[in-house]
């Protein structure tokens, strides 16, 4: 499907670039480091941090807040929503209230990031904007009642910039250049990729009535979220990769956490025979 061109946006849908300045300090900050150097230390910093964080994203935000794929205690589900705030993409009521609309809505002129209206849109765009800057509660009611995640979710910038002092602290400045705000700017990117690149580019298995898209390479770098037609397919299901081939790390890990208990109740993969089969094979 061919990107559409950029459309004529009503007040609420432009950039607003006074509260975009933030966005645009994060992915200007690694850029320092070229003053500063960096060592093997702060490179590995920012992997891992990429790890842990894209894994509070996609089993925390996604398939635990917008799906319940899953259930954990209420402690536990208070430690994912931390991590996921680790992330810097907002807090984990807005994250995922805004995600099930998507579900409703997935690729229709409701939708809050398709691709419909332009790649920039789905890819960033949606977030720069004022209109989409509440959160959705009537669409996250089932969550909205915990005072923890609702002040979470109010304050979400305070766990990330702690992650920032304690980064500095512990390498100096290129740890925090590197190991804090690059692994950040490549974690906004890879996850966001799952908006835009995996409703135009990848296989489509499934019949599901969007665009959404399958591929190897996403399902790698968001550790598992590349299998973006069979989630859309099976939202509800824990697991998004269908078959053995179809790697999700984010559920072997979450298979992991069940064998000790703290999480419990992974909704099993099981699809309707109606519709067609997906082929072996990755873009």
């Amino acid at each position: 499907m061919p990107v559409a061109l950029t459309q004529p946006r009503a007040e609420d849908e432009r950039i607003d670039r006074l509260g975009s300045v933030p966005f645009l300090l994060v992915h200007l900050a690694p850029l320092a480091a070229l003053w500063t150097g960096f060592t093997a230390f702060d490179v590995l910093l920012g992997i891992a941090l990429f790890c842990i964080r894209m894994f509070f994203i996609t089993a925390g935000y996604h398939r635990y807040f917008a799906h319940r794929s899953y259930r954990m205690s209420r402690a536990a589900q208070f430690l994912f929503a931390l991590g996921g705030t680790l992330a810097v993409q907002k807090g984990p009521l807005w994250w995922a209230g805004h995600h099930r609309h998507h579900h409703r809505h997935s690729d229709q002129p409701q939708d809050v990031h398709s691709p419909s209206k332009d790649f920039w849109w789905s890819h960033v765009g949606w977030i720069l904007c004022k209109k989409h800057e509440a959160v959705p509660v009537e669409l996250i009611q089932d969550f909205s009642r915990y005072p923890e995640l609702r002040w979470l979710d109010r304050y979400y910038f305070v766990p990330p910039a702690v992650l920032a002092v304690l980064c500095l602290l512990a390498g100096g400045w290129p740890a925090l250049f590197i190991g804090f705000f690059l692994s950040t700017v490549v974690l906004y990117h890879c996850t966001f990729s799952i908006n835009s690149v995996a409703h135009l580019v990848g296989r489509r298995p499934y019949e599901t009535g969007d665009n959404s898209r399958n591929s190897m390479v996403l399902a790698l770098v968001t550790l598992g979220e590349g299998w973006h037609n069979n989630h859309h397919y099976y939202p509800h299901s824990t697991r998004q990769g269908h078959f053995w081939w179809q790697i999700d790390i984010t559920f072997y890990a979450l298979k992991v956490l069940s064998w000790f208990g703290v999480v419990s109740s992974l909704r099993p993969l099981v699809l309707p025979p109606a519709r067609k089969a997906p082929r072996v094979g990755s873009p």
